[in-house]
């Protein structure tokens, strides 16, 4: 299992270097939308319906089409952190691929203050030298990117019409199964098959999954607003993944600091073989 939205580095690497395996990006989904029909009959322990917890778990991601948030995503050795404030056009993402014993490890830290962006990457792992164009990679300084040339590229671009980056609205609403657990906290089982778009899947693992993918199971947690503060998919093995959790988690909404500029004497102008590693 990928996480798509920092796996384009992986995929990116995996056409230089043979063994990588990897996964195309295909973007990020938007909060808010609206409610699709109740989930199966079985109640919650609370006596409630479980459409009610279903409503309740579709309105909890609600707040994140605000774009005023913190947020994390861990999963298959992949990890990715930032934060999203929209009020300021502005967000900032921290991802690493992989570890330094594994044959690449990738680390990017993104950073968009509309209409600009910059990324600084940075390389390990015992391939890494193999990496074509290396020494114009300008690791350690922040590229400027020409928007012209990352245009479509969710890699690299931000879209905040479109700000949640695992696409946790497109999840819920293909929830399937679901109990209340306790205060705050639901699990049931979640039609990942109908959430293809959600940025925080790959659509190849979707397919490997067969018929697995309409029953994964699923734990969230709300926070005492009622907003989405966990998500976490329990992917079973499918195909050369192993099976593991992907979770996602969401925090300080409306208290989510405006990303930072990058230092003018940290910046460089990207290079054509930065934007070759990412096409």
């Amino acid at each position: 299992m990928k996480i798509r939205r920092f796996s384009a580095t992986a995929f990116a690497a995996a056409l230089l270097i043979p063994g990588l395996a990897a996964c195309n990006d295909t973007g990020t989904a938007g909060a808010g939308a609206s409610a699709t029909p109740a989930a199966s009959g079985s109640i919650a322990p609370s006596g409630t319906p479980a459409g009610d917890a279903k409503q309740a778990l579709l309105d909890s991601t609600n707040a994140i089409r605000d774009g005023n948030f913190r947020f994390t995503m861990s999963g298959a050795g992949s990890t990715a952190e930032g934060q999203v404030h929209e009020p300021s056009q502005s967000a900032e993402m921290r991802m690493t691929i992989g570890d330094p014993s594994s044959d690449l490890m990738m680390k990017l830290d993104l950073i968009h203050a509309k209409p600009d962006s910059w990324v600084k990457l940075e390389l390990g792992g015992k391939a890494a030298a193999s990496v074509p164009g290396l020494k114009n990679l300008n690791l350690g300084k922040y590229q400027h990117l020409d928007q012209t040339r990352i245009k479509g590229n969710r890699a690299l671009g931000f879209d905040f019409d479109k700000v949640d980056p695992a696409g946790s609205a497109v999840l819920t609403q293909g929830v399937t199964d679901l109990r209340k657990t306790g205060d705050g906290a639901y699990a049931g089982t979640v039609d990942v098959s109908k959430a293809a778009e959600a940025g925080s899947l790959d659509p190849a693992v979707i397919t490997a999954l067969g018929a697995q993918a309409q029953s994964v199971p699923f734990t969230a947690k709300v926070d005492t607003q009622g907003r989405l503060s966990e998500l976490v998919l329990q992917i079973p093995a499918a195909g050369q993944s192993a099976a593991q959790d992907l979770k996602i988690t969401y925090s300080d909404y409306g208290n989510a600091a405006a990303a930072q500029k990058p230092p003018a004497d940290q910046v460089v102008e990207a290079p054509a073989e930065f934007y070759n590693l990412f096409n």
